[in-house]
């Protein structure tokens, strides 16, 4: 049996300051969501939102529950490095529901190569709105031709291996 489909709440834009905090073993932070996800928007975890960082950066993620007593707003190391901002520091953070399909599409180029093998093609169509952004940015975000090529080879092998890319 499917699982049954979750209609979600849109409360409107939440807002709340918070300090940053150190997730574990990487660049990139945390704020706790102050509010219950259940409550506020219909499903408990696993929520996709349009988060606005000081009133300047915005970022699409999900909000999740990791573990914790309250679901968590990722703050990735690009969002930080748009900030300025670490561990520690106060932010503004504004969250709104983001009912959009999360649709990520590689460059021309590499599409071209995962196309041209059935194991990553397969690979592809598998992998989570999130996993492809971080392909696609990992990809576009090479400043070398070079690189770029290398990085696109890359993928190709790791997406058929159905690896996560870790960045």
């Amino acid at each position: 049996m499917a699982p049954r489909k979750v209609e979600l709440v849109d409360p409107g834009p939440l807002e709340f300051e918070a300090s940053l905090k150190p997730a574990n073993a990487t660049a990139a932070c945390f704020v706790d969501f102050p509010w219950d996800l259940k409550e506020t928007y219909g499903k408990g975890n696993l929520v996709p939102v349009k988060v606005t960082w000081d009133k300047k950066v915005e970022y699409k993620g999900t909000l999740a529950k990791m573990g914790g007593e309250c679901a968590m707003v990722l703050a990735r190391k690009d969002v930080l490095a748009q900030l300025k901002k670490k561990a520690g520091d106060k932010v503004h953070v504004r969250v709104e529901l983001d009912a959009a399909p999360r649709e990520h599409e590689l460059p021309e180029d590499a599409a071209n190569a995962v196309k041209a093998n059935v194991a990553a093609a397969a690979g592809w169509a598998a992998l989570s709105p999130s996993c492809k952004r971080e392909y696609v940015m990992w990809i576009t975000e090479a400043k070398r031709p070079e690189t770029r090529a290398k990085r696109v080879a890359q993928a190709v092998g790791m997406i058929a291996a159905k690896k996560k890319l870790k960045g």
